[in-house]
């Protein structure tokens, strides 16, 4: 309201300026001159002549002697400036009430916003302009989806974000939902497995071991499926079954698979080895080498891999090699020296941050 209030007064303002010179009456511009007083004397002189007040001749003479100041006195004067007429300027004020406030009005329109509401501190910091917080936007995706609750897609969406947020108990239900109004699919399956397991505490439970082999059923090469049924097998204690199943899982595995790492720590944990940082080419071409020289050359590897990681320590996949390296060549001083040289590295990332978490979890280096 304040604002508004000074536009009008500005407004008003304005109109006063243009109507205040067009309100003034224009002043009588031969009033008092010398020009006015010679005319009102010829005027007299006649006046006198006619009532036979003067002679004829003292007339003439008189009237000879005031034409001539007349003329003197009217060629000394500037010119007269034209009287305005009342009608132009009754118009220029009308145009100036009404104008100013149309131009005004025409100028505020297409830059402002008359229908726009008080928009205080608090909802500005909440704008679309301001980054949101991922728990805002779940809450946004649940409430759509309470008026819409046979949306597959939103579901879809929501479930991993609840997982992420470690809101595993939600994600269950999401991924249910998902795979009530989507449809079956191995990758929906298996989700809803890890999901289950993660709200165990990690632990393959029955639910989620069922949940496990019915995405195996609909693709057996569901890599997600195969890992959390090795580690059910090792959690059962059946840690040769849990090794050969993914042992399968690598061989098939593409060379740049994302959870490869994951997949080989997973297997030195339950069946052992001695070259966990090489790679599948360097182990078959150190095959036919002696016991000995075979373990020079990973040691030298594993130098190297830590002289790198010194140097750029943003490769989690390459600390996650090298802590287990350390473990499988029974250093594991080393290999928690490892661990939290690699988290001081990537500290200032969250994301991978919590990828090394999650991988030094699996080694057994938790905490």
């Amino acid at each position: 309201m304040t604002l508004w209030f000074v536009f009008a007064l500005m407004t008003v303002a304005a109109i006063f300026a243009v109507l205040l010179p067009l309100g003034r009456r224009a002043r009588a511009q031969d009033q008092g001159s010398e020009v006015a007083v010679y005319k009102d004397q010829l005027a007299e002189i006649e006046r006198d002549l006619a009532a036979g007040l003067i002679p004829a001749p003292d007339a003439e003479a008189a009237r000879v002697e005031i034409s001539r100041r007349l003329l003197a006195a009217a060629a000394s004067e500037p010119a007269v400036a034209p009287q305005s007429n009342l009608k132009w300027r009754r118009a220029a004020a009308v145009l100036a009430l009404a104008g100013l406030p149309l131009v005004a009005a025409g100028v505020y329109m297409p830059l402002g916003s008359p229908k726009l509401q008080d928009f205080p501190l608090a909802q500005r910091e909440r704008a679309p302009g301001k980054a949101q917080s991922l728990e805002n936007l779940v809450e946004q995706v649940q409430q759509h989806l309470e008026k819409n609750p046979t949306d597959g897609r939103g579901w879809n969406v929501l479930a991993p974000v609840l997982e992420r947020l470690g809101r595993f108990d939600e994600a269950v239900r999401a991924y249910r939902n998902s795979l009530a109004y989507n449809g079956e699919s191995a990758e929906r399956r298996s989700d809803l497995g890890e999901a289950i397991s993660a709200a165990a505490g990690g632990v393959v439970t029955a639910e989620a071991k069922t949940e496990f082999e019915r995405a195996h059923a609909l693709d057996a090469d569901d890599p997600k499926a195969n890992y959390f049924l090795g580690l059910a097998a090792e959690q059962d204690g059946r840690k040769d079954d849990a090794a050969n199943i993914w042992r399968t899982l690598l061989a098939k595995a593409p060379a740049d698979a994302p959870w490869r790492a994951l997949v080989q720590s997973s297997l030195v944990r339950v069946a052992g080895g001695t070259m966990p940082a090489l790679s599948d080419e360097t182990i078959a071409a150190s095959r036919d080498m002696a016991e000995g020289d075979r373990n020079a050359m990973v040691r030298g590897m594993v130098e190297r891999l830590a002289t790198r990681l010194k140097q750029n320590g943003e490769d989690v996949d390459g600390w996650l090699r090298l802590v287990r390296a350390y473990l499988v060549m029974g250093d594991r001083d080393k290999a928690v020296g490892a661990s939290a040289d690699a988290r001081q590295a990537v500290a200032s990332d969250a994301e991978r941050l919590r990828q090394l978490n999650d991988g030094l979890k699996t080694l057994g280096l938790g905490g």
